[in-house]
C-alpha cells in the first residue's frame, strides 16, 4: 500500500480507539495512539495472514506484549475484516473485546497479555516451533518501552540470539512515558540500540510515526541472520494536542467533551481499499509419532520418581511434538534422559524459569506438547508466567522435582513446599504426585494426553516400587492401598508420605489397630464424593500427612472435600521453615513420618 493510505488507516484506528474507550469509560487510548502507524504498517502491509482462518499455521504471528493497547488491535482486526464485533462493546460484559487480550473466546488472540514482560518469551516459543517445522512464517512482538524494565524481557533477548531466531521481530514502542513518570531511558533510543546490539540482535532506530521509515525497517524482517528489533521513537497520545507527550493520561479514557475535541484533531480519513497479503503454504516437515514404549519396574525396586519421569519423558519423545524445556537442571530433574535418543527435542533455556514457561506457552500454542522441568521451588519465580499460561489455555506439562523436606541437606531454599498450593489455585489445572516409579510412568503418560496445564511433582529420594506394571491410573482418582471392614481411621499420603503411611500401617497392625491407607496421586481434580464416602465407611477419622506447607496443599484439598461432615481430621504438614538434614531426619523432625502418623492415629483412635 502507499504511504498516504497507511497513514489514513492509522488515523482510522485512532478514531476507533478514541470512540471505543470513551464509550467504555476506561482503557488506554494514549498507549494505542503511540503505535497507530506501527499497527497500520504491520497489519495492512507487512504481515502475511489469513483473514478467514486465525489458525492457519503458515500465517505470520502477532503478539501484543503491551496488552493494554488491546483496543487498537481490535480495531485493526475489524478494519481488516477478520472480526465483525461491535467495537463499541469494548470492555462490556457481553462482548468478546475484553480490556486486555485473552484467547478464552477470541481465536485471533493466541495468548493472554497485559501482565507485562512476557510477550517476547512467547514469541521465542512460536519462532522455535516454526524452525522445527520448517515453516516460513515470522513472529512479530510489539513491546512497550516500560515493560523492558522486566528481567524476563532480557532473558528472552539473550536466548533469541543464542538460537539465531531470525524469524523473530521485536518492535519496541518507545513512547517515553510509563504510568506515573518517564521511563528509565525516556526517548534515548540510541541507548536501546546499543543494549540490543550487545545482546546480539540486529537493531534499527526509526521514527515510529514515519510510514516510510517503518516500512523500510519491516522490510528487513526475516532477511537478517539475527533476530531483528525495531526501536520506534513515538509519542504517547500522538495526534491529539492535549494528550501528546503529556503525563498523567495513562489508562484514562477521555470524557465526551475531550472526545469531540480529539475527533476534530484526528484527520477524518476514509478507510482505503485493502488487500491483506495471504501466507504461502509451507512445505512443512511432518512430525511423526513412533511407538511409545512402557517402562517396567520390579516390585520393591528402589528408584526416585524423578528418574522414572526421565524414563517416561524419553519414551514419550517418540512423538516429535513432545519437547523437553529445561532451565539448566536436566541432570537433576532427569529430563536429560531425552537427549540420549531425541537430542533435537530438548530446548535449553538456561537458568531463566520465567522465560522457560513463556517459551513453553508459545510452543504449546503452535501445537507442540512441552514438558518444562525444574526444581519445584524455582517455579515460584515463574508463577505469573504460569498464571498467564492458564489464561491462555496452554497445553503443557510442568514438572517440579526436589519437592518438600525430603530433598534433605540442600536446605529450605531448594525445598518446594508451596508448589501444590500454587497450582491448585490455577483454573483448570491438574496436579499429579506419583509415589513410585510405576505411578510416575503412568501419570506422566496421562499428563501427555491431558489438556491444559498439568503439574507433576517428583521427589529426589529413592522409593520402593509398590505398584504392578499393569496397575491403571486415572485422573481424579486415588488408590486404596489397604482397607478392611474393621478400619477405625484412614491415613492419607501422597508422594513421599505414601511410603510413610505404609510403614505406619504395618506398625499399627502389629498393635492390632486397623486403618485404611490411601494414596492421593491426583490432588486436582479430586473425586470428593468417592473420598468422602470411603472415609465415612472406614471410621470417620482421617490423618493426612504431606511434605508441603499446610496452606494450599493436600490437607486443604481433602478438608474441602469433607466440609459439613462429622469426620474428624488431623493434618500433618511442614509448619515452619525447615532446616538442612538427611531426608529421614527431616521427615521425623517436621512430624510427617511414620512415627508421627502412628502417634496421631493413637490420639484419635
Amino acid at each position: 500500500m502507499k504511504d498516504n493510505q497507511l497513514q489514513d488507516i492509522a488515523n482510522v484506528l485512532r478514531r476507533d480507539v478514541a470512540i471505543m474507550t470513551t464509550h467504555a469509560g476506561s482503557g488506554h487510548p494514549t498507549s494505542c495512539f503511540s503505535c497507530a502507524e506501527l499497527i497500520s504498517c504491520l497489519f495492512f502491509n507487512e504481515i502475511k495472514w489469513d483473514v478467514k482462518n486465525p489458525n492457519n499455521p503458515d500465517s505470520d504471528e502477532f503478539i501484543l506484549s503491551k496488552g493494554h493497547a488491546a483496543p487498537i488491535l481490535y480495531s485493526a482486526l475489524f478494519r481488516a475484516g477478520a472480526i465483525k464485533d461491535n467495537l463499541i462493546g469494548l470492555r462490556n460484559l457481553h462482548s468478546r473485546l475484553e480490556g486486555h487480550p485473552i484467547p478464552k473466546s477470541f481465536p485471533w488472540v493466541k495468548v493472554a497479555t497485559g501482565s507485562l514482560g512476557q510477550g517476547l518469551s512467547i514469541g521465542i516459543g512460536m519462532a522455535l516451533a516454526s524452525k522445527i517445522e520448517n515453516r516460513n512464517n515470522r513472529i512479530f512482538v510489539l513491546l512497550g518501552d516500560s515493560e523492558t524494565s522486566e528481567g524476563s524481557v532480557w532473558e528472552a533477548f539473550s536466548l533469541a540470539h543464542y538460537y539465531k531466531l531470525n524469524n523473530l521481530i521485536a518492535i519496541i514502542d518507545v513512547n517515553r512515558l510509563g504510568e506515573t513518570r518517564e521511563t528509565q531511558l525516556g526517548h534515548n533510543i540510541s541507548e536501546y540500540k546499543k543494549r540490543l546490539e550487545s545482546f546480539g540482535w540486529h537493531a534499527i532506530n526509526i521514527d515510529g510515526h514515519n510510514i516510510s521509515q517503518i516500512l523500510n525497517a519491516l522490510s528487513k524482517s526475516g532477511k537478517t541472520n539475527k533476530p531483528l528489533c525495531i526501536i520506534a521513537k513515538t509519542f504517547k497520545g500522538k495526534g491529539i494536542s492535549f494528550l501528546e507527550n503529556k503525563e498523567h493520561w495513562h489508562g484514562k479514557a477521555m470524557d465526551e467533551r475531550h472526545l469531540h475535541q480529539a475527533l476534530d484533531e484526528i484527520p477524518h480519513s476514509n478507510m482505503p481499499h485493502i488487500l491483506i497479503k495471504k501466507p504461502a503454504k509451507s512445505k512443512a516437515r511432518k512430525l511423526k509419532i513412533g511407538k511409545i514404549k512402557q517402562n517396567n519396574y520390579k516390585l520393591g525396586e528402589e528408584l526416585a520418581t524423578r528418574d522414572a519421569y526421565g524414563n517416561a519423558l524419553a519414551s514419550l519423545a517418540e512423538d516429535e511434538k513432545v519437547l523437553s524445556i529445561d532451565a539448566e537442571l536436566s541432570d537433576s530433574t532427569r529430563a536429560e534422559k531425552i537427549k540420549e535418543f531425541h537430542k533435537k527435542q530438548a530446548i535449553e533455556c538456561f537458568i531463566a524459569e520465567q522465560n522457560m514457561i513463556g517459551i513453553a506457552l508459545g510452543l504449546s500454542k503452535k501445537g507442540f506438547k512441552p514438558f518444562a522441568s525444574t526444581f519445584a521451588a524455582f517455579l515460584t519465580r515463574a508463577y505469573d508466567q504460569i498464571r498467564m499460561s492458564a489464561l491462555s489455555n496452554a497445553n503443557m506439562v510442568i514438572v517440579g522435582s526436589h519437592a518438600g523436606v525430603s530433598v534433605g541437606q540442600d536446605g529450605a531454599s531448594q525445598m518446594g513446599l508451596e508448589d501444590i498450593g500454587m497450582f491448585r489455585s490455577l483454573p483448570n489445572s491438574t496436579i499429579l504426585y506419583p509415589s513410585d516409579a510405576v505411578s510416575c510412568e503412568k501419570l506422566t503418560k496421562l499428563a501427555y494426553k491431558n489438556k491444559g496445564i498439568t503439574y507433576i511433582r517428583t521427589t529426589r529420594p529413592k522409593t520402593p516400587v509398590i505398584y504392578n506394571n499393569n496397575e491403571s491410573f486415572s485422573l481424579g482418582d486415588f488408590k486404596i492401598i489397604f482397607q478392611s471392614n474393621k478400619d477405625k481411621a484412614v491415613i492419607i499420603g501422597s508422594g513421599i508420605t505414601t511410603h510413610e503411611a505404609i510403614k505406619a500401617y504395618y506398625e499399627l497392625k502389629n498393635k492390632n489397630i486397623n486403618v485404611a491407607v490411601l494414596d492421593i496421586y491426583c490432588i486436582k481434580p479430586l473425586n470428593e464424593l468417592k473420598l468422602r464416602n470411603f472415609i465415612k465407611s472406614h471410621g470417620k477419622k482421617v490423618i493426612i500427612a504431606e511434605d508441603h506447607y499446610p496452606e494450599g496443599g493436600i490437607g486443604e484439598a481433602v478438608k474441602s472435600a469433607l466440609l459439613n461432615t462429622n469426620i474428624k481430621i488431623k493434618h500433618l504438614a511442614v509448619r515452619e521453615i525447615p532446616h538442612s538434614g538427611k531426608s529421614e531426619q527431616l521427615l521425623k523432625k517436621y512430624e510427617i513420618d511414620s512415627e508421627a502418623i502412628v502417634e496421631t492415629v493413637k490420639e484419635i483412635y
